[in-house]
């Protein structure tokens, strides 16, 4: 019989949670090219960055200090980040949770990063499109009300 899967515990267990979601997601075919070609990570230097936000987020250890939505905007800005690329990346996430983790924070993890990437999306969406007309110039376009 299997033994039953702990829960999220220490920072070590957010390590391997990380460690284990980037091996899989760097070589995914739907979404592996942003992070391989796009944002171009150094896998070292990176993974120690997005375990302190798990952390943070998870056992409640304050060492993250970046500008989460400023990095992906930045990507964003490149190759944009539909929402089926999100969608993708919560499977991908919650798959790796459940392969190693089970309990209150594995949950809370599983549902931290959904809220996380709908805010993500929805920010994104918003602010790409806010660009896209501040840089069009309106020549010859009547706005008008309806007044029925």
């Amino acid at each position: 019989m299997d033994k039953p899967l702990a829960d999220i515990a220490t920072s070590n267990d957010v390590d391997q949670l990380v460690r284990a979601f980037y091996q899989q997601v760097l070589t995914d075919s739907i979404i592996g090219f942003f992070f391989t070609n796009i944002a171009v990570i150094d896998l070292e230097q990176h993974l120690p960055v997005i375990s302190a936000f798990w952390q943070k987020q998870l056992l409640g250890k304050n060492i993250y200090h970046r500008h989460t939505f400023k990095v992906h905007q930045h990507i964003h800005r490149q190759a944009e980040m539909t929402e089926h690329h999100f969608h993708r990346w919560l499977y991908l996430f919650h798959k790796t949770i459940d392969e190693l983790f089970a309990g209150p924070r594995a949950t809370l993890a599983k549902n931290e990063s959904s809220a996380i990437a709908e805010s993500m999306l929805d920010g994104l969406q918003q602010r790409y499109t806010a660009d896209i007309m501040a840089a069009r110039e309106l020549k010859g376009v009547q706005f008008f009300e309806n007044s029925n």
